[in-house]
């Protein structure tokens, strides 16, 4: 059986990450779920509100991703999450969550380590000349196509 996802995040971040892996992977709506923390909410109404989520995954484990290390998501993860069943990795990106969508059917220690991985390996510099710095050719026929 597939990992959970659950995003904990900032409002909207949480919803605009959900509807980009939705965009990739439609059928994982069932298996991936957010929850954006709006700037007045409670501690205490985000936390029910997240163990609601947490029973609706209905999986057996589950992988609960969180925008920034000590605000209130990541603070109400840490209260939700028992480290065992579900675990918790904070700094969520898109393409960390695109990898963990992707891989979920592994193991929970696996797909954190994808994870964690995932997110750091996609951050890059990149250039905003042609590749290599190449000089475009006659027949290139966009000035866009070498963009990366």
């Amino acid at each position: 059986m597939n990992t959970g996802i659950l995003i904990i995040a900032h409002a909207p971040l949480a919803s605009a990450l959900r509807e980009c892996v939705l965009h990739v992977y439609p059928e994982t709506a069932g298996g991936v779920l957010a929850l954006d923390v709006s700037p007045n909410a409670s501690t205490d109404t985000t936390r029910a509100a997240a163990q609601a989520l947490l029973q609706q995954l209905g999986a057996p484990n589950t992988l609960v991703l969180t925008d920034v290390f000590g605000a209130t998501p990541c603070n109400v993860a840490q209260k939700v999450v028992d480290g065992v069943h579900s675990k918790l990795v904070a700094g969520v990106n898109l393409p960390m969550l695109l990898r963990t969508v992707n891989y979920r059917h592994e193991p929970l220690d696996i797909l954190v380590s994808r994870a964690l991985s995932g997110g750091a390996q996609c951050i890059m510099q990149v250039a905003v000349t042609a590749p290599q710095n190449q000089t475009r050719k006659p027949h290139d026929q966009n000035i866009n196509d070498h963009q990366q």
